[in-house]
C-alpha cells in the first residue's frame, strides 16, 4: 500500500512539473492561467465513414466556452500547416489597431510551417505484460507493418510496457530503428497500462505539432495506481489523440471496454477490439488512414476568465456540410502557470505560452 501511494505521488508530481507551477510564499498571489496555442486533430466523415477531403479553414467554426475563435494554423493530412495570421503591426501603421489579421500567412509572401506541423508524432505503446504470451509474434508483425505504412513526414516513438515503461525507441524518422525496437521486445510482468500511458502522454507533450498515441493492449490493467479518468483528462488538455487496439482478452473485464471507448472518444481517437491477428492488422490500417486524413487546426484562445475546464465545439459552416460528422477532443483544462504579487490579489489573468 505504501509503495502504491509513493508511486502515485511521484507520477502526479512529474505530471505537473512541465507546466511551470510554482509558489512564492508570504505574498498576495494572483493565479496566472497558461493560455496555449490549442491544437485540434479533426476527422470529418460522411454517414458511411468515408473521409471528406478538400475542406478549407473557412469551413470550420471553433467555439470555446461560447466564445468564437479564429483559426491560427490549418493543415490537411500529412501536409504542412499554413498560418492564417499576419504579425502585429505598430500603432500608426496601415493597421491602426495593431491587431492580428486573418487571411494570410505569417510574413509576406504566404509561407508554410513545415518544420512545426508537417506529419504527425506517433507514439506506439505496446503491451508486453504476461497477457501477451499468446499471439506475441503476430502483434509484432502488425506493429511492424503499421510502422512501414506511415507517411514519410511522420515521426515514430516505440515504447513497451508491463509493470514499468520501456522507451525502446524515442521519437525518430528512422523506421529501421523503430523496427529493431519492436523485434527486441519480450513478454514480461503484470500490466500497468494507465501508469505507463500517462508517462507516454507526458513525453508527447514535449513536442510541437500533431501528437497521437497508439496503444496495443492484450488485456485489462491490473497494476496501475493512476485512474483512467485522470489519464484521459490529461490527454485532452495536452491535445494528444489516443487510439487503442485491444484483443478479446480485454472484454473479459467489461469495465476495460467501457474505459477504452470513453478515453479514445474524449481525445478524438478510436478504440478497436480485435478478435484475431487479421483484425489487428485491419485496425492498424484504419488508424493509418485516419492519420492521413485528419485536419489539423489551432487557435489562440481569446480572453477567458475560466481557469478550469474549457469546452470546445467544432462545427462545419454551410448547409451543404452539416450532414457530415466531426470527431475531435471536446475540451481541455487550463493549466496554472505560477503565482505572483504583480497585480491585485484575487484576480485571474491569462497569457499565451506554448502549444496544447
Amino acid at each position: 500500500m505504501v509503495r502504491k501511494f509513493i508511486l502515485s505521488l511521484c507520477l502526479f508530481s512529474s505530471l505537473f512539473v512541465g507546466y511551470g507551477t510554482g509558489f512564492e510564499p508570504q505574498q498576495s498571489p494572483d493565479l496566472h492561467v497558461v493560455v496555449n496555442l490549442v491544437q485540434l486533430n479533426v476527422a470529418v466523415t460522411d454517414k458511411n465513414g468515408n473521409y471528406i477531403t478538400g475542406l478549407r479553414p473557412k469551413d470550420f467554426s471553433i467555439v470555446e466556452d461560447g466564445i468564437a475563435e479564429k483559426v491560427a494554423t490549418f493543415a490537411e493530412g500529412d501536409g504542412p500547416a499554413i498560418s492564417l495570421f499576419e504579425p502585429m503591426e505598430p500603432k500608426g501603421s496601415s493597421d491602426p489597431d495593431g491587431d492580428l489579421r486573418k487571411g494570410s500567412s505569417v510574413g509576406s509572401p504566404p509561407q508554410t510551417l513545415d518544420s512545426l506541423l508537417a506529419g504527425a508524432n506517433v507514439f506506439l505503446l505496446f503491451d508486453t505484460s504476461n497477457y501477451m504470451y499468446r499471439g506475441f509474434v503476430f502483434a509484432q508483425d502488425a506493429i511492424g507493418e503499421f510502422v512501414n505504412s506511415l507517411g514519410s513526414a511522420d515521426k515514430i516513438a516505440f515504447y513497451s510496457y508491463s509493470r514499468d515503461l520501456s522507451r525502446a525507441a524515442t521519437l525518430t524518422s528512422d523506421r529501421a530503428q523503430v523496427l529493431r525496437a519492436v523485434r527486441s521486445t519480450v513478454a514480461g510482468d503484470e500490466a500497468a497500462l494507465y501508469n505507463t500511458l500517462l508517462l507516454t502522454l507526458k513525453d508527447a507533450t514535449q513536442y510541437k505539432g500533431r501528437k497521437v498515441v497508439v496503444v496495443f493492449s492484450n488485456g485489462p490493467d491490473n497494476s496501475s495506481v493512476v485512474p483512467p479518468e485522470d489519464v484521459a483528462e490529461f490527454a485532452q488538455s495536452a491535445g494528444v489523440s489516443i487510439y487503442m487496439i485491444s484483443t478479446q482478452e480485454a472484454k473479459l473485464e467489461p469495465l476495460s471496454t467501457v474505459v477504452f471507448d470513453r478515453m479514445t472518444a474524449a481525445t478524438g481517437g478510436k478504440a478497436y477490439f480485435a478478435k484475431n491477428w487479421r483484425d489487428e492488422k485491419r485496425a492498424f490500417t484504419s488508424i493509418r488512414d485516419d492519420l492521413a486524413h485528419l485536419y489539423s487546426l489551432s487557435y489562440y484562445p481569446k480572453a477567458n476568465p475560466n481557469s478550469g475546464w474549457r469546452a470546445i465545439t467544432v462545427k462545419l459552416v454551410g448547409d451543404h456540410l452539416k450532414k457530415y460528422k466531426i470527431r475531435t477532443r471536446n475540451g481541455y483544462r487550463a493549466q496554472p502557470s505560477h503565482f505572483s504579487s504583480a497585480a491585485k490579489p484575487g484576480r485571474i489573468r491569462s497569457h499565451n505560452r506554448h502549444e496544447s
